[in-house]
């Protein structure tokens, strides 16, 4: 196979300055690039000056994660692309063991690596640890990471298995399965556009795979750090749009009124806190998923499906009144 790493990059001059090394030294096999989102600081001309052997591709705009890799990946004819963050570190042999299991296995379609934390490296990183499921209420964990909890990694997801969805921090996806699909949903902006690409991939026959023979280590919030309420605006609207566009049924209405009923406690563990950002955040999460809502029912018009998505009702549940915190306890 043809293997394009693709690292897209806004503003990440340091990042690429101590993340890219390790990217070029172990990925021989591969061609290297970094998608620039229309930078304002120097980080092309640091990769241009530093890394002769890395292309770059120029995006005109900053779409975000999903234009972003949507307008850069239209260019290239490489078979396998893998979207990696430009705060991951790779490790010797990353890609051999990944590359191996997609050629012997027609029906994967896209897969990650384990993903270590780069400054804890014995513990799993929360964006996709060791490979993403979703509950019936739309909320994303991870083997290794549910919520905060972050397990150490002792060799327990050692295996490789499949998963529901694989994290945008290290995607491995086929260049047939992602342009059969439309490529990401650019409304998403940036987070969980990977957990939509990866349930329409899935309806479309796909398998998807987590591969522990493979470790990369994660800074985690390079771009934008956990505490922001930007984030919390994304990950908090762009759910409600993720089970908008794909839960079959009229059941959807039911279950997107009772998140918000959730999202309503999550906001008042915000006032609790004192974090007031978060709880506006929040406020403004829900009106621009109205904004977005007609939109996003002409999606689901062809996005839905009976596929079973779940593989536990209520990690909330287990979680905070059943005090599980690890994944082999859910």
């Amino acid at each position: 196979m043809t293997i394009a790493v693709v690292i897209l990059n806004w503003n990440g001059r340091s990042l690429l300055e101590t993340y890219l090394p390790s990217v070029v030294e172990f990925s021989s096999e591969a061609t290297v690039y970094v998608a620039d989102n229309a930078s304002t600081d120097d980080s092309v001309e640091l990769v241009q000056s530093n890394f002769p052997s890395v292309k770059i591709i120029q995006n005109k705009t900053n779409g975000g994660y999903a234009k972003g890799y949507n307008d850069a990946l239209k260019t290239l004819d490489e078979d396998l692309f893998i979207l990696l963050n430009s705060d991951v570190e790779v490790s010797e042999n990353w890609l051999q063991p990944v590359v191996k299991e997609f050629e012997s296995n027609s029906e994967l379609v896209a897969a990650q690596p384990k993903i270590l934390d780069a400054t804890h490296r014995d513990s799993f990183e929360y964006a996709g640890a060791a490979g993403g499921y979703i509950d019936a209420l739309g909320y994303p964990y991870c083997r290794g990471r549910i919520f905060d909890a972050i397990e150490k990694d002792e060799g327990q997801y050692n295996d490789n298995c499949e998963i529901f969805w694989a994290t945008g921090a290290c995607l491995f996806i086929r260049k047939t399965a992602f342009r059969e699909v439309g490529g990401l949903d650019e409304d998403f902006f940036a987070h969980q556009e990977e957990i939509d690409l990866c349930w329409r991939l899935k309806v479309n026959g796909g398998k998807i795979m987590y591969l522990g023979n493979s470790t990369v280590y994660h800074l985690g919030g390079g771009t934008l750090a956990s505490a922001k309420p930007q984030k919390t605006f994304y990950n908090f609207r762009n759910t409600l749009l993720l089970l908008l566009k794909n839960v079959k049924g009229g059941r959807v209405y039911r279950l997107i009124f009772f998140r918000m009923l959730l999202d309503g406690l999550a906001a008042l563990r915000f006032l609790l806190k004192g974090e007031f950002v978060h709880i506006w955040a929040i406020i403004r999460a829900h009106f621009s998923f109205y904004s977005l809502f007609g939109k996003f029912l002409q999606k689901r018009k062809k996005h839905r499906s009976s596929m079973r998505y779940s593989e536990i009702n209520s990690v909330v549940w287990k979680y905070f009144v059943l005090k599980k915190r690890t994944f082999n306890q859910l």
